[in-house]
C-alpha cells in the first residue's frame, strides 16, 4: 500500500496526542506498547509509535481497533477533543 506523503506542518491523524495521553497514563513506554500491540497482530514498531503520536504517520481502522483494545478506551475516548 502506498503510505501517504506530508509535510511537517500536515496531521496524518486526529488520534495521535490520545494515544500518547493514554499510554503515558498507564505508564507504557512506546515499545511496550508496541509489543502488547503484536500480542493482538497488529504490528507497529516503537519508531511508529513515535510517528502516531506526533502525527506524522496514519492509522488504519484495525490499528485504531487494536489501540482501542490494549489501552482499554473505547473508540469515542481517542476522538472526544473534537466535536462531531
Amino acid at each position: 500500500m502506498k503510505r501517504l506523503t506530508v509535510t511537517a506542518a500536515q496531521k496524518c491523524n486526529m488520534i495521535g496526542s490520545k494515544v500518547k495521553q493514554f499510554r503515558i497514563e498507564q505508564k507504557l513506554s512506546q515499545q511496550t506498547l508496541s509489543d502488547r500491540l503484536e500480542t493482538e497482530a497488529i504490528y507497529i514498531c516503537r519508531g511508529s509509535i513515535s510517528r502516531i503520536e506526533d502525527g506524522s504517520r496514519t492509522v488504519t481502522d484495525i490499528e485504531l481497533y487494536g489501540l482501542s483494545k490494549v489501552l482499554h478506551k473505547p473508540l469515542e475516548d481517542f476522538f472526544e477533543d473534537y466535536p462531531f
